[in-house]
């Protein structure tokens, strides 16, 4: 995939270039019926309709209570930059073309209208779970957040037991957060999953974790933030992939992977914004095998969101495009301008040679 700059002359993107094949970079794969490649656009450009949120989330989640995001427009609708604050500028770029993608090619071309989705816990008291599952109306998976910091196994085990009066289809997701050990013997405490989602930070970790345990293992940081992400599939690591958009570089990066992956995929928001869910049902939507319940409905995790949130009905969420509403809780002057210079550092790299 080529951007053109102004002058006609075709400066690299993360996307990958026709001349350019044999690097490690996601690549947009167009179709026939897909338009012409956009012009890159300028940060003057991307800025110009920029805006920067500040959502509060219901209940804490990996440690947020407020979601800060930057959306803006293009031709093919809205993008979202939002890689988390830890993130430095090497890693955040390909959130940024992922946005640019959304914003100026648009989502590729679905095989679904619908896409399956699984409720996500998080870290709460066991009491506080059924009100949270009954915001996601027909789901019949649910996503339990595990291995918070200052909490105990048996905080985890009191949690998926919880939600198992609800749904029987649980998985869990640890983010790293266990030793090898600890993770074996949480997954044996807490019996009967779906899958262990990231029970720990490494993949040799993931993969001596997958030796010992019966217990399918699931991986995400080590896909969307490892430099060779089908390493995971050589070392034995993982029975499925999760991807994520933004992390992956855009909604194409992601349907190009999951075919390369020889394992099932489940497509994750990255705590995203409804502009950036909309890229991950598109993402979801053009996936020829999708075979579980995808992470696109933490949607529900927001108090409010940039736009209406997608509707959860007997437990699938359809595409849609997605128009930012007026009323927006806009961050602080400070906030917003340090947003504005992470993505004129972030388009530095992007257009860089």
């Amino acid at each position: 995939m080529v951007f053109s700059s102004p002058t006609g002359r075709n400066r690299q993107s993360p996307f990958g270039t026709s001349d350019d094949r044999k690097k490690q970079v996601p690549t947009f794969r167009l179709k026939p019926k897909d338009p012409p490649p956009p012009r890159m656009p300028s940060a003057d450009e991307l800025l110009e309709t920029a805006k920067v949120v500040a959502l509060p989330m219901r209940t804490r989640f990996r440690g947020v209570t407020v979601r800060e995001a930057l959306i803006f427009s293009g031709p093919a609708g809205w993008g979202e930059f939002a890689p988390f604050a830890e993130y430095d500028d090497a890693e955040a770029k390909t959130w940024l073309a992922a946005g640019i993608e959304a914003a100026y090619l648009g989502p590729p071309a679905p095989v679904r209208d619908q896409v399956p989705v699984n409720a996500t816990v998080p870290a709460v008291a066991a009491e506080d779970v059924a009100a949270l599952i009954a915001r996601y109306p027909g789901v019949d998976t649910v996503k339990v957040k595990v291995a918070e910091p200052g909490q105990s196994l048996d905080d985890d085990v009191q949690r998926v037991a919880a939600v198992r009066e609800h749904v029987g289809n649980v998985r869990i997701d640890a983010n790293g957060g266990w030793t090898v050990d600890q993770a074996i013997e949480a997954i044996a405490a807490i019996g009967d999953l779906e899958y262990a989602e990231q029970p720990c930070r490494t993949v040799e970790e993931l993969a001596e974790v997958r030796k010992a345990v019966r217990v399918p293992i699931a991986a995400d940081e080590s896909i969307r933030r490892a430099g060779d992400p089908m390493r995971v599939a050589a070392l034995g690591a993982a029975d499925i992939g999760v991807l994520k958009v933004a992390p992956l570089g855009g909604m194409r990066a992601l349907v190009a992977l999951a075919a390369k992956l020889p394992m099932d995929v489940v497509v994750s928001s990255a705590l995203d914004t409804a502009v950036g869910m909309s890229a991950g049902i598109g993402a979801a939507a053009a996936l020829p095998g999708l075979h579980r319940a995808c992470g696109l409905g933490t949607g529900e995790l927001f108090a409010k969101d940039v736009a209406s949130s997608f509707r959860i009905e007997h437990g699938v969420v359809r595409p849609r495009r997605v128009e930012p509403g007026i009323d927006l809780p806009l961050a602080s002057d400070e906030r917003t301008a340090w947003w504005h210079d992470r993505l004129r550092r972030c388009h530095e790299l992007l257009i860089r040679r």
